[in-house]
């Protein structure tokens, strides 16, 4: 099965990109989700309450994010390990997976992707989005200062889209190029 991988600063447009393969048909694991998910785990929780302290959890008792996000981010390999297999099992022929906290190929779980797709957009239109869905300003600039460059993406990635354009004009350059 082939792994489509998508990757882009916050705010570059990974998700329209993602979402123009899914209305193709290709299923998609959502990395954002997937670490979410992976963070109801009693045993991933009581290790980053060791490693992190019990002021990432929240009134609820449970992991707050934005608490964790603060410290560090979270690799869920092993959950997008088993819904890759799911998926294959299934018998998709790609999947599309949505990568936010890609760093390089070679350590993370793009290691053995078929193709990376680089979404890239400037800085203040990242910033602009990534506020109007709802994220504090600061919060997203200390975001992206800990995201790799757009041009460590160019360099790992085998197809680049430059998104400075409406989700529309994006959607039809992915759907051009799938």
């Amino acid at each position: 099965m082939k792994k489509l991988f998508i990757i882009g600063g916050m705010g570059a447009g990974k998700s329209t990109a993602r979402k123009a393969l899914v209305e193709q048909g290709l299923p998609n694991i959502d990395l954002d989700q997937v670490g979410h998910d992976v963070l109801l785990w009693d045993t991933v929780k009581s290790e980053l309450v060791e490693t992190f302290g019990e002021d990432i959890l929240g009134a609820d008792g449970e992991i707050d994010r934005r608490a964790l996000a603060a410290k560090a981010f979270v690799s869920p390999a092993e959950a997008f390990t088993d819904r890759v297999a799911e998926r294959e099992a299934e018998g998709h022929k790609a999947v599309v997976v949505e990568h936010s906290v890609f760093k390089n190929r070679q350590t993370s779980l793009a290691y053995d992707a078929d193709v990376v797709i680089a979404v890239l957009a400037p800085i203040d239109l990242r910033i602009e989005r990534a506020v109007k869905s709802g994220w504090d300003e600061t919060d997203v600039r200390r975001r992206i200062a800990q995201q790799i460059t757009d041009a460590d993406r160019i360099e790992a990635s085998d197809v680049v889209f430059n998104n400075d354009g409406t989700p529309e004009v994006m959607r039809n350059k992915v759907l051009a190029w799938w």
